[in-house]
C-alpha cells in the first residue's frame, strides 16, 4: 500500500514540476519532461514488486516498439499556426493518430 502510495506522490510530484518549468522555460521543461524518468520508474518499480528479469526484459521490448509510435502525438502541436487549430484540437488530433499509430502496431503484432 505504501508503494502505491509513493508511486502516486512521486508521479504527481513530476507533472507538477515539469509543467511549472516549462510555463517558464519550455526548451528545460521539453528537456525535463524528454528524459526517460517514468521510464526508470517504471522499471525500478516492476523490479520490485516481481524481481523477475523476464517481465523486465518483456517491459523494455514494449517500450522500444510503442514509444516510437507514439511519437505521432506530437504532430499536430508542431503545425498548431498552420492549420490554427485550438489547443484542444491539436490534443484531440494528436491523441487519435497515436491510437491509430498504436493500434495498427497491435493489429499487425496479434
Amino acid at each position: 500500500m505504501w508503494l502505491l502510495i509513493a508511486k502516486a506522490l512521486f508521479t504527481g510530484t513530476t507533472i507538477v514540476v515539469v509543467s511549472e518549468i516549462a510555463g517558464r522555460m519550455p526548451r528545460l521543461g521539453g528537456l525535463v519532461l524528454s528524459l526517460p524518468v517514468v521510464s526508470i520508474m517504471a522499471f525500478v518499480m516492476t523490479w520490485m514488486t516481481t524481481k523477475k528479469p523476464v517481465v523486465v526484459s518483456g517491459l523494455a521490448q514494449e517500450m522500444l516498439i510503442l514509444i516510437p509510435l507514439t511519437l505521432v502525438f506530437y504532430v499536430p502541436f508542431l503545425f498548431i499556426n498552420q492549420t490554427n487549430f485550438s489547443f484542444w484540437m491539436a490534443l484531440i488530433v494528436g491523441v487519435v493518430l497515436t491510437l491509430i499509430a498504436v493500434g495498427i502496431c497491435f493489429w499487425i503484432r496479434s
